[in-house]
């Protein structure tokens, strides 16, 4: 099994994908002449604007709950490995892919919104949905929908659980059974509170562990602040090969920085526009905003602030390609959360263990609840019938719950294996997708960015707009 999954993951993960989300990042940027750039007032005016509703969430909540899962253990392990493996040059294409990928995330947050629908008196919406109202290929959007459910319901969450159990028990030794029950009890008094229960926790979660982490890496890189030139220089030699040391990695600093950029910012995998759609707008296009912003959150605030503290403090190693280290400034360790633990250390002694660990809690939990919302949401969809999918929904909530429990005390190597591979294809279903419909997101641009000229407020209208099966926006 675990050569099969080994096998599958070469293929899909391969770097074609990475690749392809380059070229959509570079096709969204270009059309739109970089409204990633040109938007940036509206992004964080229309962060807080919309109130929540009986059936949506606020924009700020939708944002939150797909911050909840960008925002996770990639930001510090991700980071990690991308340094050790790419070195600090990878930081650099980390960003790019951050820039580029906005341009992405925008057209997949726009497209859930127009074609969102209402669901049990909740709004539901995703690539399984605008691939079967925009392109009209039911078994297309129900490939999408099952590799989610799969994915995030069935296999990711166990290996978050794990990590949290982990984390717990070597900074504090709480016992990894004890863990899981207090995570178990959390979780299941929020799910079971539905979706509007999970935008509240994941608007008072997200900001809070944010930035409580970037506080903390403020402090540590304010200690070495005469540093930040000769490691942003470091960064931006090693990007384009003229590090001396290391100046047969460039190829290795793209592959890693772009691979793990992606893992973390998750533009283009299809995931945040599923908490894209809950948002209660008037426009598409403002909820495309506000989702291209959480990308930068992540990768340069939260991804920026790992980097920088790993760096500033030389608590990294770089290996090459055969395993052999070609920077050796922490022997006793070889990758993963413990260079940022070494960093926080290295200025606050005794602190950085037990603060990662927390750390990683909270970004872990937050995780979950997305992965929770994102196969509900795509359940909502292969269940027509209200009884079945009221049944459905509650057995995946104790499923989804029990498997939680299950890996907080057991190893999930398989499973996170098995879970990127659903990952991974959900990337590649939905990037054509959103491809293959930017028409109607270039029309929806053009309509919102028309009326924005004119001094309104955009409201979207989808026949004003020329955009066909939206039926969420007709007015009656």
């Amino acid at each position: 099994m675990e050569k099969l999954i080994s096998f599958l993951n070469d293929i899909i993960w391969s770097n074609w994908l990475v690749g392809l989300c380059l070229i959509t990042g570079l096709y969204f940027s270009l059309t739109t002449r970089f409204l990633q750039l040109r938007q940036i007032p509206a992004m964080l005016r229309y962060l807080f604007k919309g109130k929540e509703s009986a059936s949506g969430l606020s924009s700020f909540q939708a944002f939150a709950l797909a911050a909840s899962g960008r925002v996770g253990t990639g930001n510090i392990v991700g980071v990690a490995t991308a340094i050790a493996m790419g070195g600090p040059g990878a930081v650099f294409w980390m960003w790019v892919i951050a820039f580029l990928g906005a341009g992405s995330a925008f057209a997949e947050a726009a497209l859930a919104q127009i074609y969102k629908t209402e669901i049990d008196g909740e709004y539901r919406g995703g690539p399984a949905y605008y691939i079967e109202k925009g392109l009209g290929v039911k078994w297309y959007a129900v490939i999408f929908a099952l590799s989610t459910i799969l994915a995030t319901g069935l296999l990711l969450p166990s290996v978050q659980s794990n990590s949290i159990g982990a984390a717990m028990n070597n900074a504090f030794g709480v016992n990894p059974a004890i863990t899981g029950v207090v995570i178990v009890v959390l979780l299941g008094a929020i799910i079971f509170g539905g979706v509007h229960r999970i935008g509240h926790v994941a608007q008072l979660a997200v900001p809070f562990m944010a930035i409580g982490y970037i506080l903390v890496a403020f402090v540590v890189i304010g200690a070495n602040i005469s540093l930040i030139p000769a490691t942003l220089l470091s960064i931006v030699k090693n990007a384009f090969g003229m590090d001396a040391a290391l100046g047969g990695m460039l190829g290795a600093a793209i592959q890693w920085g772009v691979k793990r950029g992606i893992y973390s910012n998750e533009a283009g995998q299809g995931t945040a526009p599923i908490a894209a759609a809950t948002a209660e707008v008037d426009h598409p296009a403002k909820q495309g905003l506000v989702q291209a912003f959480s990308v930068y959150v992540d990768t340069w605030f939260v991804c920026t602030a790992t980097a920088l503290m790993i760096l500033i403090t030389d608590s990294y190693n770089v290996f090459a390609a055969d395993g052999s280290r070609l920077i050796d400034n922490i022997p006793e360790i070889t990758v993963g959360p413990a260079f940022t633990q070494n960093a926080v250390d290295s200025v606050l002694p005794g602190f950085g263990s037990p603060f990662i660990a927390i750390a990683l809690l909270f970004f872990a939990f937050t995780t979950l609840l997305a992965y929770y919302y994102y196969t509900e949401s795509n359940l909502m969809y292969l269940i027509k019938s209200g009884p079945r999918r009221t049944l459905a929904k509650q057995i995946v909530r104790i499923l989804f719950i029990g498997l939680i429990y299950y890996g907080t005390i057991k190893s999930a190597k398989l499973a996170w294996a098995m879970g990127d591979v659903g990952v991974g294809l959900m990337a590649w279903v939905n990037i054509i997708a959103i491809l293959l419909l930017s028409p109607t997101v270039f029309r929806c641009l053009k309509d919102f960015e028309g009326q924005q000229k004119a001094g309104k407020d955009p409201v979207f209208d989808p026949e004003a707009a020329q955009i066909k099966n939206a039926s969420f926006w007709k007015k009656p």
